[in-house]
């Protein structure tokens, strides 16, 4: 290796051998299998009494609506000359013209 190289990576791709996982893993003999029992006869009862993790973020009160429309070009242009957010900007200009709309 020359000092201009990069150092070599290890590959990425694995080996057929590598994959049949299935002769490092015996099956359950006929005994394992009869001592298995259900989660719920094994694990703590606080285990179920807890509600399910939703996760990700809360919903919101008035969620968007997702609408397919057609734009000119030059308007869509505009909106993302304007940077990231431009989808936020544009529904902002749409809601202050359907505030004037329903004034009238």
């Amino acid at each position: 290796m020359t000092g201009t190289s990069k150092p070599e990576r290890p590959s990425l791709l694995t080996s057929e051998e590598d994959w049949d996982i299935d002769g490092e893993i015996p099956p359950p003999t006929a005994e394992e299998l009869a001592q298995l029992r259900p989660a719920r006869k094994v694990l703590p009862p606080e285990v179920y009494a807890a509600p399910p993790s939703r996760g990700g973020r809360p919903r919101a009160e008035r969620p968007k609506q997702l609408v397919s429309l057609r734009l000119d070009p030059d308007v869509v242009e505009t909106f993302k000359a304007t940077g990231p957010g431009w989808q936020t900007r544009m529904n902002e200009v749409l809601a202050e013209a359907a505030r004037k709309l329903r004034a009238a």
